[in-house]
């Protein structure tokens, strides 16, 4: 039974902006070598399956701070979205169909609109 929430314009907003800081993160740390520090590449072939990665000239100043505002920005808005006082409102059995809902409201939307 799938039931509808009046959600505040509050949360809807933080969740969506929680999607789009996570997505932004996702694609920059897509783009970043695979080592934070420089490190020379490897290739070990002794495991269930061969890695290889190649040299990482490492992450600079300015794409460390990026990341690290992105991470602080999603820890941020996690918190909020969790502990909005809209959770209290919602019984016990509803609270994991409520998240769901929040979670896909703006695809909701779109699919409607």
């Amino acid at each position: 039974m799938a039931a509808t929430y009046d959600f505040p314009s509050d949360l809807l907003a933080g969740q969506e902006e929680l999607h789009q800081v996570r997505a932004e993160l996702l694609a920059l740390l897509k783009r970043l070598p695979w080592s934070v520090e420089p490190l020379d590449g490897f290739s070990d072939e002794h495991g269930w399956r061969k890695v290889e990665r190649p040299a990482s000239p490492g992450w600079t100043a300015d794409e460390q701070a990026e990341v690290e505002k992105l991470r602080r920005r999603e820890r941020e808005l996690a918190v909020f979205v969790t502990c909005h006082r809209f959770w209290s409102e919602v019984t016990t059995a509803d609270k994991v169909d409520a998240r769901m809902n929040l979670k896909h409201a703006q695809e909701t939307e779109q699919g409607s609109a």
